[in-house]
């Protein structure tokens, strides 16, 4: 049986022009690829995700050509970073923090500007630290309900708070049942948190599951 290019190409000829153009960006699509799966396009944290920790989403441009971004990018010379992009920020920048998703859509605007400022080779050391303090809570303070927590925090709170929050928890937990460990770390990310304007939970939006 024809593979679905053999039969797209064979028919091409017949498309008009505006068709032509959507096979093409969907070809396009399908073999969108990025070098950095710990840093999307639009500046969200793949690598604190916990759609990418569970092994179902590889991340921006690693498996997930589903985002209307994806289009975007390939239009505008493939960039890797919205921040690339002459046009940036768009339109589509004007709300983009208002909602969450799996994972905290919150500093997208803010941590793109980061990456730009200090380097993207900088930013992504930088997450490459975080995910081994995540790991580190869900392999050492879980006790089966924090994963979320913990995800939202790692993104939110800055690098050297958040070694500090683990510092005095692997100090002052030594010993503790799983359950009383995992509520001394998350008070003390809460506070962290709190003290900063912070509230470590999703924003769902009205009718919009997770």
């Amino acid at each position: 049986m024809p593979s679905r290019f053999v039969l797209v190409s064979r028919c091409f000829c017949c498309y008009n022009e505006d068709s032509r153009l959507r096979v093409l960006r969907y070809m396009n699509m399908k073999h969108f690829t990025r070098g950095n799966p710990l840093f999307s396009l639009c500046g969200l944290n793949c690598g604190l995700c916990s759609m990418r920790l569970g092994g179902h989403c590889g991340g921006c441009g690693f498996g997930n050509q589903t985002c209307p971004l994806t289009k975007c990018s390939i239009e505008h010379g493939a960039i890797e970073y919205c921040f690339q992009c002459g046009e940036y920020p768009c339109e589509k920048y004007d709300r983009i923090d208002a909602y969450d998703s799996f994972i905290t859509h919150q500093r997208r605007k803010s941590d793109l500007q980061k990456a730009q400022q200090i380097g993207i080779e900088n930013y992504t050391a930088e997450q490459v630290k975080k995910t081994k303090i995540l790991n580190n809570l869900l392999d050492c303070y879980n006790d089966g309900r924090k994963k979320t927590l913990f995800c939202v925090a790692v993104n939110l709170l800055e690098l050297d708070e958040l070694a500090e929050v683990v510092k005095q928890a692997d100090t002052e937990t030594q010993g503790m049942p799983i359950k009383e460990k995992a509520a001394f770390i998350s008070s003390l990310l809460q506070l962290c948190a709190a003290n900063k304007g912070i509230e470590l939970k999703l924003k769902k939006k009205r009718g919009m599951g997770i």
